[in-house]
């Protein structure tokens, strides 16, 4: 027994569960957790709670469907980013492929800062609106 609880994975809240689910699943490489597939062509997707794992089945990510959720308006502090993902590459080839693919995805662009040479980065919105940011990292 651990002397401390364990993270098992962030939840984000999304009007469309299954849209903001396959985004994440498709720009990060994860797979659905056995049970969470989209359902056959042609049936109904009723989802309103997804878990993506990875390669070793570790839960990463799940995402909760909400009626509503206000969109954040960040960097205007009117409604705050509330929570954000920060997501690490190697070298600034891979971080704009990352964009590139993300923006593919249906992500837009919020902020560009790739101009900072200490740690370049972007802030982007995910296809339901939450910021997130694609960084040159090196491991710490």
């Amino acid at each position: 027994m651990s002397d401390h609880p364990r993270l098992l994975h962030t939840a984000i809240d999304a009007t469309d569960a299954r849209g903001l689910a396959e985004f994440y699943r498709r720009l990060l490489g994860l797979t659905y957790r056995p049970g969470d597939e989209p359902p056959p062509d042609g049936d109904e997707d009723e989802a309103d709670w997804l878990v993506l794992v990875d390669d070793q089945g570790g839960r990463v990510l799940a995402v909760q469907e909400v009626e509503e959720l206000a969109a954040t308006t960040w960097p205007v502090p009117r409604v705050p980013m509330q929570m954000h993902l920060d997501f690490g590459v190697a070298d600034r080839v891979t971080l704009e492929l990352h964009r590139r693919r993300a923006e593919a995805l249906g992500a837009r662009l919020l902020l560009d800062r790739t101009h900072d040479d200490t740690e370049p980065l972007y802030v982007l919105a995910d296809s339901a609106g939450h910021p997130f940011c694609l960084l040159v990292a090196t491991e710490d």
